[in-house]
Formats: structure tokens, sequence, C-alpha cells
């Protein structure tokens, strides 16, 4: 069956309304996990196979994110779906209000390569329960990956329901010249504007989640070694290939030689000779070179080691990094990380604000003035105070970016919200009715409205 074969066939079926029964979808998200349960030797082996990824860091990365979203799809799904009364007000008495969540329709989900699993399957899991039928597009560079969820997901559902298309730029290509209800892509800003532009042809809805270049403040009254701890183990999970992870470090001046003495002593600590087995390989050859060159010899603190066999680049801290290096003019989406000092929170902040809205900001503080200071004056997707990257596990919180860095948020409720349309609806009887709004018009009734209205 070719692409126009399974679009159409998707619509067909979504035409039937049977995605619409919320029992119908709590079965198929509980066959999904069940699926991904049984199918978990062959998940894991395909990404080693990809990127050397060990089972512990699949499962904390990837699948657990996953079963997570699935059960609490699970739990709330009822709720969610149901019908949300509004306040009516005098205007439209005796009327009732209420807000009707309907799935868009036929979707179509384009992963990323650097969480193949968690990127690809996340969205397309909340599109399912919220009523859609989907098409999922895995990036095509983990290709071991890739062919894992096709096999899980193609042979144990119809493709007029839930479908993966392998394949690269022509494949995608081929998908954007079709109609969809609603598009979710996460990948690079670049290929974003891309998706942007497809989507508008035919006015459909698009989340677009994308990256840029995170900062981290560190200030002068942070607890340098937890925040050491933190800070090494977001950087360089996934050899530094995630998107809200530590793009660059903005560290007061007073504190910088102990700060970079303590980075140092936390990777040498984290990942050992001993400890080699937890870090994974860069992508491809091409992303390999683009990192490699990155790296000014010069400004090497540590690190700087690399092996272009083994598409190996060790973790790598850069000093004496101004604005103005090539470093900083993209996001890294490596383990290279730029430590910049400041004397002025105000001046750092500035230089944040020159560059595009990023998706992610870190504040490591006590001084909750400071911390207020931040938060208000940088816009940005998410982020955390003490900690980096752990606020894409809360469910609670909506995840997505700003500007650049995204369009749209998902994560539990918001992701729900995100594939589903909110019908509006004013319910009135027949046995009353003000004459207020027909003619003849008077001074009376405008005043008797204005009241009412305003």
């Amino acid at each position: 069956m070719n692409i126009e074969e399974i679009i159409i066939s998707q619509r067909a079926f979504f035409s039937t309304n049977q995605t619409k029964d919320v029992n119908f979808r709590l079965k198929q998200l509980k066959k999904i996990k069940k699926l991904l349960k049984d199918n978990e030797d062959l998940i894991y082996k395909a990404i080693y196979d990809d990127f050397r990824k060990s089972k512990f860091e699949t499962y904390l990365s990837e699948l657990s994110l996953v079963y997570h979203e699935i059960n609490t799809l699970i739990k709330n799904l009822k709720k969610w779906s149901k019908p949300k009364s509004v306040y009516t007000g005098l205007t439209n008495f005796p009327a009732k209000s209420y807000i009707i969540p309907e799935p868009l329709g036929n979707t179509l989900v384009i992963g990323a390569w650097n969480y193949p699993y968690q990127l690809s399957l996340m969205p397309a899991i909340t599109a399912l329960a919220a009523g859609n039928t989907v098409i999922l597009k895995p990036s095509e560079l983990p290709k071991n990956s890739s062919k894992a969820m096709a096999k899980i997901i193609n042979e144990n559902f119809n493709s007029n329901y839930f479908c993966v298309i392998e394949g690269g730029i022509n494949e995608t290509t081929q998908l954007l010249e079709h109609r969809f209800d609603k598009i979710f892509f996460t990948g690079s800003t670049n290929v974003g504007k891309i998706i942007y532009q497809a989507a508008a042809k035919h006015l459909a809805p698009v989340t677009l989640e994308l990256g840029g270049k995170s900062p981290t403040f560190v200030l002068a009254d942070a607890n340098l070694k937890m925040t050491a701890k933190r800070m090494v183990w977001a950087k360089f999970l996934n050899a530094g290939q995630t998107c809200v992870a530590p793009d660059y470090v903005l560290v007061e001046k007073s504190i910088e030689k102990e700060f970079l003495d303590v980075l140092k002593n936390e990777i040498e600590k984290q990942y050992s000779q001993e400890n080699q087995d937890n870090y994974l390989q860069i992508i491809n050859t091409k992303n390999f070179e683009r990192l490699n060159n990155l790296i000014d010899t010069t400004k090497v603190f540590c690190g700087g080691k690399s092996n272009k066999e083994e598409r190996y680049i060790s973790p790598t801290i850069l000093q004496n990094v101004s604005f103005n290096d090539p470093i900083m003019q993209d996001e890294i989406f490596g383990p290279i990380l730029p430590v910049i000092p400041f004397s002025e929170l105000d001046t750092a902040i500035t230089m944040v604000k020159g560059k595009p809205k990023p998706l992610s900001c870190y504040i490591y503080s006590k001084n909750r003035k400071k911390i207020k200071k931040i938060l208000n004056e940088i816009s940005f997707g998410g982020g955390a105070i003490n900690d980096s990257v752990m606020h894409l596990t809360n469910s609670n919180l909506p995840f997505g970016g700003v500007g650049l860095s995204g369009v749209g948020n998902y994560h539990g409720k918001d992701g729900f919200s995100t594939f589903s349309h909110y019908k509006s609806i004013l319910d009135k009887p027949f046995w009353l009715e003000f004459n207020l709004k027909y003619a003849p018009y008077t001074k009376l009734k405008m005043k008797i409205m204005s009241w009412l209205i305003e």
C-alpha cells in the first residue's frame, strides 16, 4: 500500500467514528504498552546498534517516559474526554454552555533521531489517545530503531488506523504533499520551517518541537558540587544529543576556576574508563565531523578527545569562550560545553536575550531575587532551578518551545489538548426568550443590554 492509499484509508476509517469511542482508545493504549513490553529485547538491541546505547539509559531516557505517558493517558482519558460545563452569563439565560473535546482527524507525526523511541512514540500515542488516526514517520538516521518501531506497529495495527512509514527526505516530502488535520514535528529549526511552509498550503495546524541554544546560569551562591553533578549528567546524557541539554554555561567570574575544577572532577567520576558503556556514539560521521570542527583546541579545559572510526567525542569543557566564537552561533547538540564567565548579571541576561528564544533555561542559585529576575526577563520554553533536563519528566508541565525553539506543547493533558479540537456549545431551551435583541430598538433596551453585558 502506498502513501496516498494509506492516507485515504485513514480518512475513511476516521469517518466511521470508531476512534471517538473512549473505550476503543483505552484498549489501543493498553495494547501498545503490552507490545512494547513484549518487544523490549528488540527495542534495546536496535538502539544499541544505532548508538551503543545501554539498556539502562534506553529505559531511563526513552521507555520509562513512554510508559509513564501511556499510564497517564489511561488514568485520565475518560475525564479529559468529557464535555466541560462553563459559565453562561445572564445574556443567554436560561441556556447552558459547555465545551466538547473532539479528535482533529488524520495526523502525521514526524519523529527525531536523537531519542528515536521517545520522540516518535509519545506524540503518536497521545494523538491516538485523543481519538485520531496516526501516520508515524520516524527519523531514518537510527535505522535499526526505525525498523523496530515499524515491525512492532505495522505487524499489529491496521494501516488505516496506526501506521509507520519509513524512509528519508523523499518519503517525508511525499507525505507533506497531502492534507492532514494535524502535523507534529520534532527536529531542527531549519527543517521545522520547511514543515510549516508545507502545512500552510493546506492550512493544517502544526506543533513544532525544535531546539536552540539553551543557557545555564551558575551564580556565586550555588552548591557547586551538586550543580556539577546534575549538569554533567544532563549535558552528556545521550552524548549531548538532547534538545533540552545545557548548551552553554554562564558562570559568575568569582567562582569560574572552582566551578571548572568541580566540573572536570565530576566528568571523571561519571565517565571514567570503567563507565564507558554508559556513553553513546555520535549518530553519524557527518555530525561527528561537525562537532569535532567546533572544538577549539586552544580553549579545551578538559576532554577534547575524538575517534572518527568509533564516532566518539569525549565529554569536553571549553573555557575562555565568547559569544562571538563559532561554537556560540548554533545549537551544539553534542558533548561540548562552553563556559562563559560574567561579572554583571544584567550583562549576561542581555547577551542571552540577543539570541533566539531558547527551548530551555537553567538557573543554579539560592538567591530567589536573582532567580526571579532571570525568569522574568528571559523568554524560553521551559526549564528548571537547580537542575537540568528533568522538567520534561513531569507530565503536568507542558513541554514545548517559543519563537524559533518551537510552536505548541505536549505531555500529559497538554498533549491531549494539542491533538484535540474543543467544540464550543451554547444549549438553549425553547420555553423562554427575551425580546431585548429584537426590533424595535429602544433606549431602554440598550440600557438593559449594557447592564447585562458589561
